[in-house]
């Protein structure tokens, strides 16, 4: 049986287009040259290369999958403020001067778009449970915390660790992805073991839907006022 989901057209996915994108696909991977506290947080110091001089105050940059805002520029080395439920949520809290980090810049109108729609908003972490490598790919196992399983869709997409990935396939706290050796050569995702924590955000739409039909099936279930609201009629 076929199931036809449309959209509403003042859902958040619309909204959320409009805001700070990014790909997946990770430019460089920078190194954390200094981390200290600040009132609210952390401040990460992270050494980024030379297009750090294209990155201006305000501008966001994805660091391991969290969107982050340039706080101060200087030379090849960027600073981001990051607050303390940014840090809880994610493996940022974790870091320490030398970890390696994935690195995007937000997508501009016009730029090429190879992966899927990435917000930069970590829905939260996983565990790596099984790694196994052969000369085509590496297959990984996470293991999910809990309330992450509904949003992680065979096939699908996810970004772990900022790296836009296709989900291979699911089971009941865990899922698996395949990396090729051009992604395991341009992110950190090749010094994965068993036991390390990654960041986890779910496909934006995967997530919409679940999200709204939750709703309605709080709400007391399919009616003209419920499907009016969600912005169907």
């Amino acid at each position: 049986m076929w199931v036809l989901i449309t959209l509403p057209m003042r859902c958040r996915f619309a909204e959320d287009v409009r805001k700070t994108m990014f790909t997946g696909i990770v430019e460089s991977v920078g190194t954390i040259a200094e981390t200290r506290p600040v009132p609210g947080g952390r401040r990460l110091r992270i050494a980024v290369g030379p297009w750090a001089s294209e990155c201006r105050l305000g501008a966001s940059v994805a660091v391991s999958g969290v969107c982050l805002t340039v706080t101060s520029t200087s030379s090849e080395l960027l600073e981001f403020d990051v607050i303390t439920e940014t840090l809880d949520t994610s493996t940022l809290g974790a870091k320490r001067t030398g970890d390696r980090v994935n690195l995007e810049r937000a997508l501009q109108v016009g730029d090429r778009f190879d992966g899927h729609f990435v917000q930069g908003h970590v829905d939260g972490k996983a565990t790596v449970a099984h790694v196994r490598s052969s000369a085509k790919e590496c297959v990984i196992e996470l293991a999910l915390q809990h309330g992450l399983r509904p949003y992680i869709i065979p096939k699908g997409s996810v970004a772990i660790d900022g790296v836009s990935l296709t989900v291979a396939s699911v089971r009941s706290g865990s899922f698996t992805v395949a990396l090729i050796p051009t992604t395991l050569e341009g992110t950190t995702l090749s010094a994965l073991s068993v036991g390390a924590e990654v960041n986890i955000e779910s496909d934006m739409i995967a997530r919409t839907i679940v999200h709204h039909l939750a709703g309605m099936k709080t709400g007391g279930g399919l009616t003209s006022e419920s499907l009016r609201e969600a912005g169907y009629l």
